[in-house]
């Protein structure tokens, strides 16, 4: 698992910025040292790419003034309680996991909010900028850096389950922790089969599910392949676009610490999407199902109305939403929805 470039590149790049850009925000000319923790999601562990990486930054971090002791979960929500509890300074989660430290920004993984790479490009250059600030800081937490982590696609072990109406009955690997996928599954028709970020592709690959989703840099080193092969496929239409989440406890660090990690992201950001392009280059083009464009526009009509749905629970945040609105109809004025921006 997590043996192969993509992932391992693209964690890389945000373990990197996160070391760089706390090492360059505080200031240790005329302060002693100050130890703070870091708690990594890697599903490896401290064997993992991500951990590896992040543990390479502690000489740099150390010569700035910070101790950083680095600690490794391969349990998402074990770290993510860790972090809420006070045991981490710092923690690294998935988006989706996110959202109760952050609502905003925890609704940027939306169900078909941001439909493709132009729109995450305005995304993230948007929330960079300073400006954007109070949307990324709250009493007690501030997200220091989101990573793309490329469009959410559906993998089927059954090139026949092309249409909504064929996922009907069907067993879906789905986060059990997130409200969004799962109405969303219900809504199709589908089967819940409760998972986790570590367990979906064993679910999938062993065939205990019909389908699951992820992003393309998981293809390879989850080997999703496996389950893929030799009937199966991937749909080629963003189900949602996955991001990374650097989480800071805001007392903590220096207040311009956040700052400067989404500053340093934006320096790197071109080699995030050029991972993303590589992993879905690396899927076989046979492996590929797409979508008619008819097709496309049901769909797009269908997520807006599951988003629409959460957003009235209360389960995104409007202010999110409204955003990825205005940029969704930047990039496509054409869009049926986009009459009535």
């Amino acid at each position: 698992m997590f043996t192969q470039s993509p992932v391992r590149r693209i964690l890389g790049r945000v373990a990197l910025c996160l070391a760089a850009s706390l090492s360059a925000g505080i200031q240790a000319a005329e302060q002693d040292v100050i130890k703070r923790s870091f708690c990594v999601f890697d599903p490896v562990g401290a064997n993992g790419p991500l951990f590896a990486i992040s543990k390479s930054f502690k000489p740099v971090a150390l010569r700035e003034g910070v101790e950083l002791n680095m600690r490794a979960y391969t349990d998402e929500k074990v770290a993510a309680e860790d972090f809420k509890a006070g045991q981490c300074d710092a923690v690294l989660l998935t988006g989706t996991r996110a959202r109760e430290f952050n609502k905003f920004t925890g609704s940027l993984e939306a169900m078909g909010a941001i439909p493709g790479e132009k729109e995450m490009r305005l995304l993230f250059n948007t929330l960079s900028q300073p400006k954007a600030k109070p949307f990324l800081v709250n009493d007690r937490y501030e997200v220091a850096g989101i990573f793309p982590g490329g469009a959410v696609y559906l993998f089927t072990r059954d090139r026949n389950i092309d249409t909504v109406a064929e996922l009907q009955g069907k067993k879906i690997a789905t986060l059990d922790y997130d409200t969004a996928s799962l109405t969303m599954v219900r809504h199709v028709g589908a089967s819940v089969v409760g998972a986790n970020s570590a367990n979906f592709a064993g679910k999938f690959n062993n065939g205990s599910v019909d389908l699951a989703y992820a992003p393309a840099v998981a293809y390879t080193p989850l080997e999703l392949y496996k389950g893929v092969q030799p009937n199966g496929g991937v749909f080629k239409y963003a189900v949602a676009y996955m991001n990374f989440q650097v989480i800071l406890h805001r007392d903590r660090f220096p207040e311009d610490a956040g700052q400067m990690v989404r500053d340093e992201s934006v320096k790197r950001i071109e080699e995030a999407y050029q991972i993303i392009e590589q992993a879905e280059a690396e899927i076989p083009a046979e492996v590929w199902m797409h979508p008619p464009s008819d097709d496309v526009a049901d769909y797009n009509q269908m997520l807006r109305d599951v988003r629409l749905s959460l957003l009235e629970e209360g389960v995104y945040d409007e202010r999110s939403i409204r955003l990825m609105k205005a940029i969704r109809c930047r990039v496509d004025g054409a869009r049926a929805e986009c009459a009535s921006s």
